[in-house]
């Protein structure tokens, strides 16, 4: 469902005069929800400063992710965006998004919704679709993240890169998001980089990912305990390792799963434990990987070698993939309590003799 004023003849857009930020949240009486993780931005100079971050918007289509009171949505709207589609799951915030869409009729649609679910296949008129191999479509992702929801929204759309689907329908469509500090350092972390993580791995396999600029935590309403930055996103032509995102990722999570030992322990986790041993040296010798490297210090390189042969050995024994370690953790711990409580009846009854 989406609400959207009617459209009026705009020349050059301007945004007329509005009440601010801060007088929408105390008249609608908002307040940011800890369980939501919510922080307002009020300063328009940081809005607009995020919003450049996107690049150019005049007549591009964006959407914009979990907008709140409404300080990037004005920004953006600032631009002269031709479209802007808000999603927002907080249906307190409505109210004052509607205020913003009767100041710019025709432009803003606002759904409320939760975007982990939203379908984005849909979210944009098809005449803007461009060749993956094409510079990026005119369309455009903007969001301030709740710290809760960014890994886990970041994580689905690389896998929506990988397989060019949701809002890489259209292309390479960009994003410019926010995430905590510690966050973005991990996402632009190079090897040797003490913040060198999975997500390090997972995004820049896929994209470009540029760490545009840190806003003070004081900066947000509430004021957090970490500071924020601004990451923009754009998908590669050609992913650096060419290989199914599922695997991937369970290649990179197996090497992360140990950080600070050599990174042939987290390896090792891919095989079942008869012939762990022999097949995680055959993995590693024949991607060329040195067994005592962290897997901080492991290159992209690296990470395609061992995701190239690793994939050999599941075409090899299609059963390797559907192995889980953790899977055979749990089974061995629950045949050790199994045994456990078999033995304890029979040593009370022997008690019992005595």
């Amino acid at each position: 469902f989406c609400l959207m004023a009617v459209p009026g003849k705009v020349a050059a857009f301007r945004l007329p005069p509005l009440p601010t930020v801060g007088e929408i949240i105390r008249l609608f009486r908002l307040k940011a929800q800890k369980q939501l993780s919510q922080n307002f931005l009020l300063d328009l100079r940081l809005t607009d400063k995020i919003v450049r971050q996107a690049g150019e918007l005049k007549n591009a289509h964006v959407c914009e992710v979990g907008p709140g009171p409404g300080g990037i949505t004005r920004s953006i709207l600032s631009a002269g965006v031709e479209q802007l589609l808000l999603i927002e799951k907080d249906a307190r915030f409505v109210p004052g998004l509607q205020m913003l869409s009767e100041a710019a009729p025709g432009k803003v649609c606002i759904v409320h919704g939760d975007i982990l679910t939203y379908k984005m296949e849909k979210a944009f008129p098809k005449h803007l679709k461009k060749n993956w191999e094409d510079e990026p479509p005119d369309i455009h992702i903007i969001g301030n993240l709740p710290f809760s929801v960014s890994t886990p929204l970041i994580v689905k759309w690389l896998e929506n890169v990988s397989q060019k689907d949701g809002p890489f329908i259209y292309g390479r469509t960009q994003l410019t998001l926010t995430f905590q500090k510690e966050v973005a350092e991990r996402l632009t972390a190079n090897p040797g980089g003490k913040q060198r993580s999975r997500l390090s791995i997972m995004s820049q396999h896929l994209c470009t990912v540029e760490n545009c600029f840190v806003i003070p935590g004081q900066a947000f309403v509430p004021k957090p305990k970490v500071d924020v930055a601004v990451v923009h996103f754009t998908p590669l032509v050609q992913p650096k390792i060419q290989q199914p995102f599922k695997l991937v990722e369970k290649v990179v999570q197996s090497v992360f799963q140990f950080r600070r030992k050599y990174c042939f322990r987290g390896i090792e986790t891919l095989f079942p434990e008869s012939g762990r041993l022999k097949r995680t040296e055959q993995l590693m010798m024949t991607a060329d990987v040195d067994p005592t490297l962290r897997p901080f210090q492991l290159s992209m390189s690296h990470f395609r070698n061992l995701c190239n042969t690793y994939r050999q050995m599941c075409d090899e024994d299609p059963s390797l993939f559907a192995y889980s370690y953790r899977e055979e953790l749990r089974q061995r711990k629950k045949t050790r309590n199994l045994l456990k409580s078999t033995s304890q009846p029979k040593q009370t009854e022997e008690e019992n003799q005595l």
